[in-house]
């Protein structure tokens, strides 16, 4: 296993950290002094995040149900409560499904701890967690709707909003669906990650001539899916084939939302949209995949950027 790689991006503001699959873009608002010692945190507990995981893969592979199990390491645990939250003997789901959002919620718990700071992010491949004191609001881009920088939210401190993830068969994991992206707001990155796995996957047409689907196995042969079909390939869909798949993923959201699971979720297919929200306050929900600005996900999916050029330790240079 490589070492973990840590730099700093050009604006000297972003820290960009790489460890294997795991790809973080940190950011952090506040004293200088306290932002420098939040950076430290977040590097001191992202060299061991992997090696965690590593040990604990094979069982982290398995299905969640209702009780969670034991995990030995915080990551691990994190993927498996949030697993087990929509586990109800009926859904496929395994810890793996939360991993991103998981990671980035560890890492922002370990940057934030003892810390006073405005605001913060952790960006794992487009699966973020947040940090928002009291008064403070995180604004974020929303990529893939070909306008730009046009489109933003607002998180509010007062939203029950600290995670968001988006998930699809465009995106860097296996889809059983053929969203191009679902996009989900809830109170934790993990809860995020795993709703948006599951509602990219109802998002569907079982069985329609125009998707294509390989088993997961012949593309990774340790995947936690299996013999399951993903899909590699979206072709040419009818508008009413493009309503119905929606509407499937659409009714899997409301019945989230309803639970408390979520906060909101939009869905994407074909340039069309669906949005699940309530009617009461909150950060509204346009466009397509959400991030932090100025780290918009790579056209396709949420893929990883570059890895860093290593460095020994964390340089001093950053702004306030």
């Amino acid at each position: 296993m490589n070492d973990p790689q840590i730099a700093w991006l050009p604006d000297g503001r972003r820290l960009h950290m790489n460890h294997g699959p795991i790809d973080l873009i940190v950011e952090a608002w506040g004293p200088a002094d306290e932002c420098r010692a939040a950076y430290r945190q977040a590097v001191a507990r992202f060299k061991t995040v992997l090696g965690e995981l590593v040990d604990e893969l094979p069982e982290l592979r398995r299905p969640s149900r209702k009780d969670p199990r034991r995990f030995a390491s915080a990551t691990a645990w994190r993927m498996e409560t949030a697993a087990c939250r929509f586990a109800d003997g009926f859904v496929f789901v395994t810890p793996m499904a939360a991993v991103a959002g998981a990671v980035a919620d560890e890492v922002l718990a370990a940057m934030t701890k003892g810390r006073v700071l405005e605001r913060a992010y952790v960006n794992d491949g487009g699966d973020i967690a947040i940090h928002l004191s009291q008064g403070e609001s995180l604004r974020l881009a929303i990529g893939g709707t070909g306008d730009g920088f046009g489109d933003r939210i607002s998180v509010d401190a007062q939203d029950p909003v600290r995670g968001i993830a988006t998930s699809g068969w465009r995106g860097r994991s296996h889809s059983l669906g053929i969203a191009d992206a679902v996009t989900v707001l809830a109170r934790d990155g993990a809860i995020a990650d795993v709703a948006a796995t599951l509602i990219a996957n109802a998002v569907d047409l079982p069985g329609n001539p125009a998707v294509r689907r390989v088993p997961a196995v012949e593309l990774s042969p340790d995947s936690d899916l299996g013999e399951r079909l993903v899909t590699t390939a979206v072709g040419a869909l009818t508008e009413e084939e493009i309503d119905e798949a929606l509407e499937r993923g659409l009714a899997l959201a409301e019945d989230f939302r309803r639970r408390g699971l979520i906060a909101a979720a939009a869905l994407f297919l074909a340039g069309e949209r669906r949005v699940s929200m309530g009617d009461g306050a909150g950060p509204a929900l346009y466009g397509a995949p959400l991030c932090p600005v100025g780290h918009l996900p790579h056209e396709g999916g949420d893929r990883p950027s570059p890895p860093p050029r290593p460095k020994k330790d964390i340089p001093g240079r950053m702004h306030a």
